[in-house]
């Protein structure tokens, strides 16, 4: 999560604004410390019903506008909604039952979570491995915390989630401060970092601030391509629901297909790399090619543009197209990035490539759909964006296991929701319920207006 706030919003945005991220992260930790601690004798202080009406409010809202959004952004509502009166319904029930199951679920997602993390950080082996395992662990032990029933028997749960989410809020605050106070360039770019000096008139700047929907054919923006596992094998598959979504495809004969990403611009950029020999992805050698690790770098090659490589194979699956995003910086990352040919399954693949050049392109997208108008409303605006807790989660997975064409095209989405940001719900809706009262009165005086000279014509002479 802070490396996409720093991502989009830019260090310029951030840095100018350290001190007041510092002072809101203490508060945040100190409240959900406090939080956290006044659950453990169960004799709470917090107002535990207040959050199960604000989350059934929430909830509700969220499904009353769900359908006014685009593709993607309409299942994530539809699934926050539910979500949120499930949690509320819990809460509010009161009873230890409610408890226990908010509980169970509650630990089963930390659980889940905690266990994958760890597997693929045992599997694959990438760099800081270590690290994520660690915090693998501690998410299996919250789990734990969270299953049995000491020392509250599960009336904490709530202000338990609560704490926690204040105090990682906090952290998360204090750590950007902490970090943009003195940075001259962004670290969650890759490239060159003259790429922070380029003139603001000479980058590619967005005419609007928001769009009803993805950009036109004939509207110049960045495409991402993807071949899906499925579209992209030459056999028929054997389906298997979310493996050949977002690892690989097996048809009929036993052959592996993972799918392909590749990135495009109208300037010309073209980011698609591939192995230069085509590697062996039998089911005996492709647990082997999982290692991050340096005995299965080979060379790769990078293909000259979408027509050659969509015409020696096939044309891509899905496209995500995206307005708002930074010409100078991609150039110049790709520039730094094309120099090393290296290809690795895991570590240095196509949609490992496509990501970052994606992340150079996005660079300070939400600050600049502002310009000098981006207050701490852009802030708040981005972080209460339910796809940009999506695109966290997709790059946690992506960077703890391996960038999977699937998991390019899911994170693709979610950072284009807020590079180009849609209207707001409530807004979509009242502007269209605003327009459809304009034209039932436009209606209304025209039937009126040809009642009338109807009337005025058909009326009979009066007598004299």
């Amino acid at each position: 999560m802070v490396k996409l706030i720093l991502l989009l919003l830019g260090v310029d945005y951030l840095r100018n604004r350290w001190r007041s991220l510092m002072v809101t992260g203490w508060l945040l930790l100190i409240v959900g410390i406090g939080v956290f601690i006044d659950a453990l004798d169960g004799a709470l202080g917090f107002p535990i019903a207040f959050v199960g009406w604000l989350l059934i409010i929430e909830g509700m809202a969220t499904l009353s506008v769900a359908w006014a959004g685009v593709g993607g952004q309409r299942r994530l509502r539809y699934a926050k909604g539910v979500t949120f009166i499930v949690a509320a319904v819990l809460i509010l029930e009161g009873s230890h039952h409610g408890h226990f199951i908010l509980s169970i679920l509650i630990g089963a997602v930390f659980l889940s979570d905690g266990a994958l993390q760890a597997a693929s950080a045992l599997v694959v082996r990438y760099r800081r491995w270590r690290v994520a395992l660690a915090l693998a662990c501690f998410e299996i032990a919250l789990a734990v915390f969270m299953f049995q029933p000491y020392p509250t028997h599960y009336v904490g749960t709530v202000p338990y989630c609560i704490g926690l989410m204040f105090m990682f809020a906090g952290l998360n605050l204090i750590l950007i401060a902490t970090r943009v106070r003195k940075l001259s360039s962004n670290p969650a770019v890759w490239g060159d970092p003259s790429a922070e000096a380029a003139s603001a008139s000479d980058r590619h700047e967005p005419r609007a601030s928001e769009w009803d929907g993805p950009p036109g054919d004939d509207e110049p923006a960045l495409t991402v391509h993807v071949w899906t596992p499925v579209g992209s094998s030459k056999n028929e598959v054997q389906r298997r629901l979310i493996v050949d979504r977002y690892i690989a495809a097996v048809d009929r004969n036993g052959v592996i297909s993972t799918g392909h990403a590749a990135l495009e611009t109208p300037e010309g950029i073209y980011v698609s790399l591939y192995p230069a020999i085509e590697i062996d992805r039998s089911p005996d050698d492709f647990a082997h090619l999982l290692r991050a690790t340096r005995e299965n770098d080979v060379p790769g090659v990078f293909q000259p543009s979408y027509a050659f490589e969509s015409k020696a194979w096939c044309p891509s699956t899905i496209r995500v197209r995206i307005r708002n995003y930074d010409p100078i910086r991609l150039a110049n990352f790709w520039r730094s990035y094309r120099d090393d040919t290296t290809y690795n399954l895991t570590h240095r693949n196509c949609s490992s490539s496509v990501s970052r050049a994606l992340e150079a392109a996005l660079e300070g997208a939400a600050g600049r759909l502002y310009g000098t108008r981006a207050g701490w409303g852009a802030l708040f605006r981005m972080i209460l964006t339910p796809e940009l807790w999506v695109a966290a989660q997709i790059r946690k997975r992506a960077v703890t296991m391996a960038w999977t064409p699937g998991l390019t095209l899911d994170y693709a989405r979610a950072l284009s929701m807020v590079a180009d940001p849609r209207p707001y719900g409530w807004l979509k809706v009242a502007r269209m319920a605003l327009a459809k009262m304009r034209d039932s009165r436009r209606r209304w005086r025209a039937e009126a207006s040809s009642n009338g000279q109807f009337a005025s014509q058909t009326e009979p002479p009066s007598r004299i």
